[in-house]
């Protein structure tokens, strides 16, 4: 029986689709994004309160409302879970991958859509960005669904066709007011900068005329607009911290503490292309040829000036995390996948050589991965190392498979092998880090806590704040000698926190019921001082006591 076109994507869609969503529930919520981005639309449905977002009761303010509303959304209908607290996530991330292999056939042709899907597939660092709760990949789904649209409006004006350009500039505007709901300026700010450099560099001023301003400005406001206007009306401190201080000052200072070298994207954006950085030093070699350009739009010069200057701008900036160039990686997909589709023999036995070498070295540090003398102990480490092996043992087995494939001339066969290892493996993998939970979530703690955990009976967060745990306790906590991320809340509120030590015994001693966590130190500290505790939880690194 010989399937269709049209069947062979169905099916591969239906199969790719239980292999992305099958790990949702699997996993504990992790600190500290996602234990957050989880907690911040529990308060909120809890609340009623969707305009104003608060983290432990708090005003919470660095990051916009859109991921909050989808994610208190999935609250509604499905309840509070692992699995709805990343759905949107999830979502954005397998969509992602359909939405740029559909911009690539219609920029360029299907052999280029096909590879540029399974680059993004078999990208381990696409795929775990698309299981683990943060703001990123939601992000990046609207950044690259403005860029794509403007493309195909740049293609549209080309082919004269005034009608389409409006439509496909009209989505672009939408997707940049979403993206502005997702995390702010960044998703206005890189585009924007990215089309005046291409317009410099190619002296085609006649796209200024092009961006259909009236129409877009206006569906960018009213999408964008009111919560911002509303948020800031109840919240009058909100547009300084959030555009001056989360923008500018994190971008321009390390006030943020997260520094990084300039090198510091470079091996996550290795990661993000591996096996298939042939295809990729090929592509790059490509950009810098002299050769006469195609009369009109230049799709391809656009999509690596996209990549490039959003890759230099995190890089210079003093605020760095690894998820800060995802936006990048699906229009990198499909300058890779135009490589990929010619299936030079050559350049896939590097790549299978390249998957035998992620997965020896998966192997070679099973057994070496809990000699750093980290905190995790060795029982939880013995636990995960079923799971990197699996993953790794499956990935050489692939690989060994697809340089055969390859070595014969088989390449479709060969670069299929690969995708799906690839992205099995890092499923596999990242399946199994639930064995370090007890450490990395307050899912565990949270279980030993809920029989005390009754309404009205106060609960002390001190010395710390696992972001995790109120989410599984439906709960917001009291901080003890502890600001963090919450001081700009704190200060605005001060009442409900309690600023030291000796304050919180006092407090302890009057309440006559009350819970608390704290790190281990903090309890054997207490323990000294004489104060009342029993302990009713442990995990390595907090200890819950409640008030005998």
């Amino acid at each position: 029986m010989v399937l269709s076109a049209r069947m062979k994507i169905l099916l591969v869609a239906i199969l790719f689709a239980l292999g992305w969503f099958v790990n949702l529930q699997y996993r504990d919520l992790f600190q500290t994004d996602e234990g957050r981005y989880a907690e911040i639309p529990r308060e909120m449905l809890a609340s009623g309160n969707w305009v104003t977002p608060r983290l432990d009761g708090i005003k919470y303010f660095e990051k916009p409302v859109l991921q909050y509303w989808a994610t208190a959304a999935a609250y509604t209908l499905f309840g509070e879970h692992n699995w709805s607290a990343r759905l949107w996530i999830a979502l954005t991330g397998f969509l992602g991958v359909f939405m740029t292999a559909w911009a690539a056939v219609r920029l360029f042709d299907r052999r280029t859509a096909w590879c540029a899907a399974a680059i993004l597939a078999s990208s381990i660092y696409y795929v775990i960005m698309g299981h683990f709760n943060t703001l990123d990949m939601g992000v990046s789904f609207f950044m690259c669904a403005s860029l794509f649209a403007f493309l195909l409006a740049m293609q549209a004006s080309d082919r004269q066709d005034i009608r389409a350009r409006r439509g496909w500039m009209y989505v672009a505007w939408a997707a940049a007011a979403l993206g502005m709901l997702s995390k702010g300026l960044e998703t206005v700010v890189l585009p924007g900068a990215v089309f005046v450099l291409y317009v410099l560099l190619t002296r085609d001023w006649r796209r200024f005329r092009e961006l259909h301003y009236y129409g877009g400005i206006a569906i960018f406001l009213l999408l964008a607009g009111p919560w911002y206007l509303l948020v800031s009306v109840r919240n009058p401190e909100f547009p300084h911290y959030f555009f001056i201080y989360e923008h500018f000052q994190r971008f321009l200072t390390p006030v943020s503490h997260r520094p990084g070298a300039w090198w510091y994207f470079i091996p996550i954006l290795l990661l993000a292309l591996v096996p298939w950085w042939p295809q990729f030093v090929r592509a790059l070699a490509h950009l810098f040829r002299r050769e006469s350009a195609a009369p009109g739009f230049n799709h391809t010069l656009f999509l690596w000036l996209w990549s490039i200057f959003i890759f230099v701008f995190f890089s210079y900036s003093d605020s760095k995390l690894a998820s800060y160039i995802l936006p990048i990686v699906p229009a990198l997909a499909i300058l890779v996948g135009r490589e990929l589709a010619l299936q030079r023999r050559g350049e896939l036995l590097w790549s299978a050589l390249l998957c035998m070498v992620v997965a020896l070295s998966g192997l070679w540090l099973a057994p070496l991965v809990h000699s750093d003398g980290g905190h995790v102990p060795l029982d939880l480490y013995k636990a995960f190392l079923p799971w990197l092996v699996a993953g790794s043992g499956l990935l050489l087995l692939f690989a060994i498979t697809a340089f055969a494939c390859a070595y014969f001339r088989r390449p479709a066969a060969a670069i299929g092998l690969m995708v799906v290892a690839l992205f099995a493996a890092t499923q596999i993998v990242t399946s199994g880090a639930q064995a370090l939970a007890p450490v990395y979530s307050g899912k565990f703690l949270a279980d030993q806590i809920a029989p005390y955990n009754q309404p009205g009976v106060p609960f002390y967060s001190i010395n710390g704040y696992q972001q995790s745990l109120p989410f599984y306790l439906k709960r917001t906590l009291t901080l003890v000698a502890y600001q963090g991320e919450l001081a700009f809340g704190l200060g605005l509120e001060p009442q409900k926190w309690i600023p030291n030590i000796d304050t919180f015994i006092k407090r302890w001693q009057r309440d006559p019921r009350a819970l608390a966590v704290m790190p281990t130190a903090t309890y054997a500290r207490l323990v000294k001082k004489g104060v009342p505790m029993q302990v009713i939880g442990r995990d390595p690194e907090r200890v819950a006591v409640k008030k005998p």
